[in-house]
Parts: structure tokens; sequence; C-alpha cells
């Protein structure tokens, strides 16, 4: 809401929302602008089904679908142990995700504002930085793979195109990121259309293909297929090797669900619609993967792990047609929601008045195309490289989400436990309120896992810590903060201030 002719914001409980009418203070701080605003509770339209279609939407991806043979070749794991990790690893997950979603829901804020109560208004641009090039390196991979759909699909449709070779594939990654852009750039409902739209269709097609492929295969061989790792090597050591990185592939959208939880109608929704939408779809996907690459030797002659190069493969025009299409949609519904919307906030939270949403969007889009450069060029035949994507998503993009991890503990202490679920939602804008400058007790709540991270990536010292990274960093993330935050001086001027507890900074605002 928007007090024209107010000074002074207030805050407005609406139900179990809480809304922002801002006044003169917020509207003229730089820490504000009308796309990371509160959302008002006119427009949290979100309901259960589509915070379920927006996760069914985002986990039918190519990712998701190599998941499997992922665990299978690089963790040690058998198909039926990499199934279940996939299965556990899901419901773990959902645990930030429900839990990062509730000041979402509550005070209808974006993930880098909520970032403000634990790091600081400045403070908060280190982990929201970290997040953006995350989601842009995730973008550029999406992107290429939307991009050669668009090439198979125009070299079914006009023979001449397929000459293009690796030309077309580049052609058809830059038509798919303006598709990208062009969707986000306008808003959140044209995201929940498409990923309402999106939903049905792709699990229709999913199970589409799990019928094609099913007679081809044997289910019971399938599933006794032994484990890629040293004979009589314990079990559990890759188990958790393989369960981290799985929950390392959400660890990323376990911070910033509030993006999307800050327009759902209820607390109920956003914990019904992640339930109903996550883990199943993920498992069942992921299985998906595993049947067809098992059933493609018998289905097009050969082992094929990709199903975008398995299904051009297939002899039938119409059927490759419609299944790029398939794709594309499938490929779109998860970047727009799950690479896009994030870094174009985090981007904004630098300096809100002069980045909007617009221009976040456009520099998402240019980091992606950076970061996925040397693939392109590869492409068009002008440098030679042996780094694939798929060494790229299951290598440093999955190692660098732990990292992650901190970040996730101490948002979930924070609004918890410090704050106790209260904020001070007009202070989160104000470049000189309780929140400005930097939390050290958040900065230092990060470094310290980070930096044992690190030193386990580098050395031979704290491997332990780094195999078990997401959870070891978001438990020590989060207790470290606990521990440096109740230590921290609550009568000190400034950022020092967040340590009071709700009733602490309630009293100092009647007296005041």
């Amino acid at each position: 809401m928007d007090n024209s002719n107010v000074n002074t914001s207030s805050v407005v409980q609406v139900g179990e929302f809480y809304e922002l009418e801002v006044g003169k203070d917020v509207r003229d701080s730089k820490g504000y602008n009308e796309d990371i605003a509160p959302t008002t509770v006119k427009a949290r339209t979100w309901n259960t089904w589509n915070v379920a279609a927006l996760w069914v939407g985002m986990a039918i991806c190519v990712p998701t679908y190599t998941l499997g043979g992922v665990l299978t070749a690089y963790f040690g794991l058998s198909v039926t142990e990499a199934l279940i990790t996939i299965l556990i690893a899901n419901i773990i997950v959902l645990i930030p995700l429900t839990l990062n979603a509730f000041p979402g829901t509550k005070y209808g804020i974006p993930f880098p504002v909520l970032l403000r109560s634990s790091f600081g208004i400045k403070g908060s641009n280190i982990p929201c930085m970290i997040r953006a090039l995350v989601a842009c390196g995730w973008f550029g991979i999406q992107t290429l793979f939307g991009g050669i759909a668009i090439h198979i699909l125009m070299s079914n449709l006009f023979e001449p195109w397929a000459t293009l070779g690796g030309t077309g594939e580049v052609i058809g990654f830059f038509v798919f990121l303006v598709i990208n852009l062009f969707i986000v750039i306008k808003g959140s409902e044209s995201i929940k259309i498409l990923e309402t739209i999106a939903a049905p269709l792709l699990l229709t097609v999913g199970i589409g293909l799990m019928m094609w492929s099913y007679p081809q295969i044997s289910v019971t061989e399938l599933l006794a297929t032994p484990a890629n790792r040293p004979e009589g090597a314990s079990f559990w050591g890759y188990f958790f090797g393989g369960l981290t990185a799985m929950v390392g592939f959400w660890a990323t959208l376990s911070l910033n669900i509030p993006d999307f939880s800050r327009y759902v109608k209820s607390q109920k929704s956003q914990i019904v619609g992640q339930i109903i939408g996550l883990p199943a779809t993920m498992f069942f996907f992921a299985s998906l993967g595993v049947v067809l690459t098992a059933a493609s030797m018998s289905l097009v002659g050969e082992t094929i792990s990709d199903p975008i190069n398995l299904i051009g493969k297939i002899d039938s025009p119409v059927w490759v047609g419609v299944a790029m299409v398939m794709i594309i949609i499938a490929t779109l519904s998860t970047n727009t929601a799950a690479n896009i919307v994030s870094p174009t906030n985090d981007f904004q939270n630098i300096a809100p008045k002069k980045i909007n949403q617009t221009r976040g969007v456009l520099l998402t889009g240019m980091f992606g195309v950076l970061l996925m450069s040397w693939e392109l060029l590869k492409k068009l035949g002008w440098i030679d490289s042996d780094v694939s994507v798929e060494a790229m998503y299951t290598g440093w993009l999955l190692g660098y989400s732990s990292l992650l991890g901190p970040i996730a503990g101490i948002m979930i202490v924070d609004y918890f436990i410090i704050k106790k679920q209260r904020l001070e939602l007009a202070e989160l804008y104000l470049s000189d309120g309780i929140y400005s400058g930097f939390n050290k007790a958040g900065l230092i709540a990060f470094a310290i896992p980070v930096a044992l991270t690190l030193t386990a990536m580098t050395t031979d010292m704290f491997s332990w810590f780094y195999q078990f990274g997401w959870f070891t960093g978001s438990i020590m993330g989060g207790l470290v903060y606990f521990i440096a935050s109740k230590q921290q001086a609550t009568s000190h001027v400034g950022i020092e201030q967040t340590s009071m507890d709700a009733n602490e900074i309630q009293a100092v605002q009647d007296n005041t």
C-alpha cells in the first residue's frame, strides 16, 4: 500500500499477513523500490495448486532426468539406492523450503530483503551475490538445453536447418534466452500461468514416456543392477555423499523460496503445495530417466542418457516435434522460476534505486551467457574444450551449492529463534534503520563454515565437512549465528539491535 502524503510508513496486520503502508521515509530510502517492496494482500493470489504446479514445472527438467545416472556413475550407488536417495533428499530439503517460506508468506518480502534481517542491508549483498552466481550458472545450462531442443525441432520441421549443426544450437540458445527473459519481465502472474499450464502437460508426457519405454526393459533386472563401488566398501559413505549432492540440487531454492511464497494466499498453501509438488515429482522423473536410459538400446540402438538426443533419434517426425515442444516447455518452466527470479531480485538488492526488475532480468541474462560462453564458442567451432556441460553441473555447481548451506541455517535460526517470527517490516528498507549496515553475527556465522568447506576442497583436512557439506554447513551456520547473536550487544546503535527479541523491540518502539 502507498501513503503518498504520509512521511512515516506503518504496518497493518491483515489476517495472518502483514502489509506495509509505504510512507516517504521508505519510498525515498536507498534500500527500496516497488519491485522488491512487500507484496500487498490483494496481490497474494497463489493457492496450493499453484505452488504444487510451480514445483512440478521446476522439477521436470533435463538435470533431474539425469540424476539417477549421476548417482550410479559418480557416487557409487546402485539404481535402487540412487532412487531411494533422491526421494529421501527431497523430503529432507522440504524442511528448509517450508521454514524459509514462512516469512515470505507472512510479510510478503523477497529473499534479499529477508536476508537483511540476518546480514544487514549492506551485508545481505554477500550471500545474495553467491546465490545469484549459482542461479546464473544453472540459467546458462538450462538455456543451452532449451536451445538444443529448439534446434532439433527446427531441423525436424525444416530439413536445411539441420545443416547448421552447432550454429543452429547457438541460435536456439539465444531464441530460448529471449523467451525466458520476456516471461519474467512480465511478472509473477505470467510465471504462475506458465507453471499452471505446464505442470499437467509435463506429467502427462512423463507418464506417456514411461509407458512407451516400460515394455523394453526388465524392471527387476534394472533395480538389481549392482553398485559401481569397490567390493566390500561401506554403503553409508557413498550414500551420504550422494544424499548431500541431491539435497544440494535444490539448496538454492531452499534459500530464495520467499521470492515465491510472498505471493501465496496462506501458510497452509505454501506448505501443502510444496509437499505435494516436490518429492514425488523428483522421484518420478529421476526414475523415468533411469528407465529410458536403460531402454534406449532397444528403442534407438544405443545407450543415451540425454533425453533431448534420445528423442531426437526417434524415427517419427511428428513424435519428435511433439516431444521437443514438451522439452522446451519443461525447460522454460524450470528456467524462469528456478534460475531467473532469484538473481533478478538479488541484483536489485545491490542498488534498488538504479536496478529495477527489468534491469535485474537483463543482468541475469548477460551473466548466464558469459558463464556458458565457452560452450557456445565450442559449438561454433571457435575453440576446443574437453569440459562438458554434464561435468559442470555435476561438479562445481553442485559443489558450490554446498557453500549455501550456512545461509539456510542462519536464515532459519534468525527468523524462528532470534527474531521469534517478528520482523520490523519498514525497517528492512531503511538505510539508517535497525537493520542498516552489516550484521557481524551473520557474517561470522557464514564465514566459519565456508572457510572450513574451502579448506576441505583444497586440502586433505576436514574432508568429512565437505563430504556432508550442506548438512554440516547449515548446522554450523545456524549454531554459530545463534551464539554470535546472543553475545552481540543489544545496546549498540544500528544492526546490533537486531539481536533484540520481538518483545524488546516492540517495547522500545512503544516508548519512543
